[in-house]
């Protein structure tokens, strides 16, 4: 299995990447859920890494990897907090959101837990694992040369 995330990693992360962007766009604009402020943030994260992971698997440089993570991790932290938003009642007092839709507003809730900012903290974890284990230790050592 490591063998074919290192071989695979930096294209299934732009497909995860892919399916997050189809999936957000599919919410606000078919179903017409209007974001929040942090789901805008979350967005401003995730839709450069559709560009960026598409041109490395174009060229398939891997060495654009260590500029895509930061992307990954702290959308991914925006996504944990937004999420804990939601579940932690008394957390969506500290910051409210005071224009636009409430960022403590569930539009899906299944199976209790699901929510559109899990859905994308899951796809921000996904595309900062499979990028971390898509990188090899040949391509660590040229960076370091580079």
């Amino acid at each position: 299995m490591r063998s074919f995330s290192k071989l695979y990693g930096l294209y299934m992360a732009w497909a995860v990447s892919l399916v997050a962007v189809g999936g957000s766009l599919f919410f606000s604009e078919v179903m017409r859920y209007e974001p929040c402020k942090l789901c805008w943030f979350q967005r401003i994260f995730m839709y450069p890494l559709v560009l960026l992971l598409g041109m490395a698997c174009y060229k398939n440089d891997r060495r654009l990897i260590p500029y895509i993570l930061p992307l990954s991790i702290i959308g991914g932290m925006i996504s944990l907090y937004h999420y804990s938003e939601q579940k932690i009642p008394g957390l969506a007092k500290l910051l409210p959101c005071t224009v636009g839709v409430p960022c403590n507003e569930d539009y899906i809730n299944w199976l209790g837990f699901i929510t559109i900012p899990l859905l994308a903290l899951i796809a921000f974890i996904l595309i900062t694992c499979l990028l971390w284990m898509g990188r090899t230790k040949g391509e660590e050592s040229e960076e370091e040369l580079d």
